[in-house]
């Protein structure tokens, strides 16, 4: 049984990741992040919604500083007050939130649309692919912003922003993918039967496609994380009342030359140690599914 377990591709796959120690560091990491997130209300020693708990006089406070709450405030406090530690745990569950909805998303849209346009060929293929190379020729932080300040501030609105920013590179992916796929004796047989097209798209071709598509999506979850805090950080992405590591940084930032750098430097930290962990993560697995990059 464990003989035929490792010689499954699923076996073979977690042997070869493991045998890198970063990668299993970073996923590790990215593991620790993902509870925490999801458990942070019984972890965090204060919740940063409630605002009949927060006062004000424990504003701006040092590390190790004891609250008026009567517990240790172990990274300090920000400007309104919240513990830094529990508006942290709570800024990676909306990042990590956002992060995954919006690849999530974006995955199944413009997986979708990439697999159609190589699918139907002809007009809808070159419609469908010269409006992704139109987009994909803008940057993603650029749409991400001019959508983020035409639909306003929220949790759905700014998924929805990213989602439009992102989808495109799922899409390019997955034409190329199933451009390749398209011509293959499998697909044609599959053709030949009275199958519907949407079912041969979404039983056999999409399928065979998810090995690049895993790659951009952990990339770009990634870099929804990145988006997210850097329009939180610019005033455009979530409200005031969300503490999001984007929002937690801005709200520190102009404290930093009065030696208060616990408020935006200990949130910086968490964002960079999550999206440099994903990275680090999605470039294993793009070494182990590209047959030329494995040593």
């Amino acid at each position: 049984m464990e003989k035929a377990e490792a010689a499954s591709p699923l076996g073979r796959f977690c042997a070869e990741f493991s045998e890198s120690r970063v990668a299993v560091a970073a996923l590790a990491v990215v593991v620790l992040v993902i509870g925490l997130a999801v458990l942070a209300p019984l972890f965090a020693p204060q919740d940063p919604y409630d605002i009949g708990k927060l006062v004000l006089g424990d504003a701006r406070r040092p590390p190790g500083f004891v609250g008026a709450g009567g517990y240790v405030h172990w990274l300090g406090t920000d400007a309104q007050g919240r513990d830094l530690l529990s508006a942290i745990l709570y800024g990676l569950r909306i990042s990590v939130q956002i992060g995954v909805a919006a690849g999530a998303i974006a995955f199944a849209v413009g997986a979708t649309l990439g697999a159609t346009a190589a699918f139907m060929g002809g007009r809808v293929e070159i419609l469908i692919m010269r409006f992704i190379d139109l987009q994909l020729s803008f940057p993603a932080i650029l749409l991400a912003l001019v959508l983020s300040a035409i639909l306003g501030q929220g949790k759905g609105q700014l998924i929805a922003a990213l989602v439009a920013a992102q989808y495109a590179y799922f899409a390019r992916t997955a034409h190329g993918a199933a451009s390749a796929e398209r011509a293959k004796d499998y697909v044609v047989a599959a053709l030949s039967t009275p199958m519907p097209a949407s079912r041969v798209v979404f039983r056999h071709i999409l399928p065979n496609c998810l090995p690049p598509l895993i790659v951009v999506a952990t990339v770009q979850i990634a870099n929804s994380i990145a988006l997210e805090a850097t329009l939180s950080f610019l005033g455009l992405g979530l409200p005031v009342t969300h503490p999001s590591l984007g929002m937690l940084i801005a709200n520190g930032f102009q404290y930093m030359l009065s030696g208060r750098y616990w408020i935006s430097i200990y949130p910086g930290v968490a964002l960079i140690v999550l999206i440099l962990a994903i990275n680090l993560v999605g470039d294993q697995i793009r070494d182990q599914l590209n047959p030329r990059l494995k040593r």
